[in-house]
């Protein structure tokens, strides 16, 4: 199916439209994913537009499989990773329903029901990538050593996620204090009383505190990786907060009302020339290095 002839937009309307008539009341929680797809699939355009068509592609954490199903509709050869695990129960009946019109609709992934951890396979993916999935992971080394292998050379994986140097957790919308068991400690009442999330306690037990520091750590004895981190991703993630209504919701009034004031008056622009320790998010790229170039790289 050409690209053009396969919108996003099309096939999330459609799967709203299923959710809405069998399971009206998981239209909010699907609304946040919808958002989230529409995101993912922005976020990684520039990586598609130079890859085939057909080309093998791995999504790790496919959550209710909305991108996944789409990127397949516009002519990708895709597998999805979606073990579920601790704060995410809540998406197994509207994953069903994706997974039930994607199958009337001929644009089901493959399906790896595993931890990024266990992932075995190696050379079988041209690109990789993960949308806020990275903070949730069990273990960071691990995971990203298997998408590593799991990539072919000359292939790729690029990913997003907060950065815990950053004194802000995003899933809760409030300042952290150091560490992740002091933040606990201090602002346990407030993790507890966060009645919209649902699975709070689950949720704040699968973050890791992942950073730019973690990542070139895990990846330090990798020759064969190339690490890269792309500083404007804040200033794509405010634009964000003029465009999707749901992910501005989902920050404090006070702070969508101050940042919507920054991004009006374009002084966000100037965020992206932060060094990328004191940012918020995290994009990052790793580049399976093609045999020779390794070396080359190092020195």
């Amino acid at each position: 199916m050409a690209h053009e002839e396969a919108s996003d937009e099309e096939w999330l309307a459609d799967v709203r439209a299923i959710v809405a008539a069998k399971a009206p009341e998981l239209v909010p929680l699907f609304e946040v994913y919808e958002g989230e797809a529409r995101f993912g699939r922005q976020f990684i355009d520039r990586d598609l537009a130079v890859l085939p068509r057909g080309a093998a592609i791995l999504e790790v954490g496919a959550g209710c499989m909305l991108l996944s199903c789409q990127l397949v509709r516009e002519g990708y050869d895709v597998t999805a990773l979606e073990p579920g695990g601790t704060g995410f129960s809540h998406l197994s009946k509207l994953r069903s329903l994706v997974m039930e019109r994607a199958a009337a609709m001929n644009c089901m992934p493959s399906i790896v029901d595993r931890r990024v951890e266990d992932l075995s396979v190696r050379d079988a993916f041209e690109y990789a990538f993960s949308i806020n999935v990275m903070e949730h992971v069990d273990d960071i080394q691990a995971s990203l050593a298997a998408i590593c292998d799991a990539v072919k050379s000359g292939g790729s994986c690029r990913f997003t996620c907060p950065n815990y140097l950053f004194p802000y957790e995003p899933h809760f919308n409030m300042p952290t204090l150091l560490s992740k068991t002091l933040t606990g400690i201090v602002m346990q009442s407030r993790i507890r009383a966060r009645e919209s999330m649902p699975d709070a306690a689950g949720i704040w037990a699968s973050l890791n505190w992942i950073n730019p520091w973690v990542i070139r750590r895990s990846l330090a004895g990798r020759a064969d990786v190339h690490v890269l981190f792309d500083r404007r991703v804040v200033v794509r993630a405010l634009e964000r907060l003029t465009t999707d209504p749901g992910f501005a919701k989902r920050r404090s009034p006070v702070m969508a009302r101050a940042l919507s004031w920054l991004v009006r008056s374009r002084m966000h622009r100037g965020l992206g020339l932060f060094p990328v320790a004191t940012q918020p998010l995290i994009d990052c790229t790793l580049t399976k290095l093609a045999h020779g170039e390794a070396s080359e790289w190092r020195r």
